[in-house]
């Protein structure tokens, strides 16, 4: 298991800040959501997964999950858990 990489602490963070970023998430998850590739981004793959059966399965409709879940990220303060990855290290706003 390795440790949390600090080197990119920032002043006021709530924990350490790893180097995916939340714009790019945020914005993957709004234009490609449906495909989950906000998720595989994040690391979080069986996420992903499951989100593009989902959207397979109710022909596209399931979209709507990555676009809310895109907005959210965007939105989000650090110490949330819309604002980690899948090593729950902080996203670079």
């Amino acid at each position: 298991m390795s440790t949390p990489n600090t080197q990119f602490q920032q002043p006021g963070a709530a924990g350490p800040v790893g180097s995916k970023s939340k714009i790019v998430a945020g914005i993957l998850g709004i234009l490609l959501g449906g495909f989950g590739v906000h998720n595989f981004y994040l690391g979080k793959t069986q996420r992903a997964v499951i989100q593009i059966v989902v959207t397979v399965v109710t022909l596209g409709a399931g979209a709507i999950w990555g676009f809310v879940e895109g907005i959210l990220i965007l939105v989000s303060k650090p110490g949330t858990d819309w604002h980690k990855d899948a090593e729950g290290l902080e996203l670079q706003d």
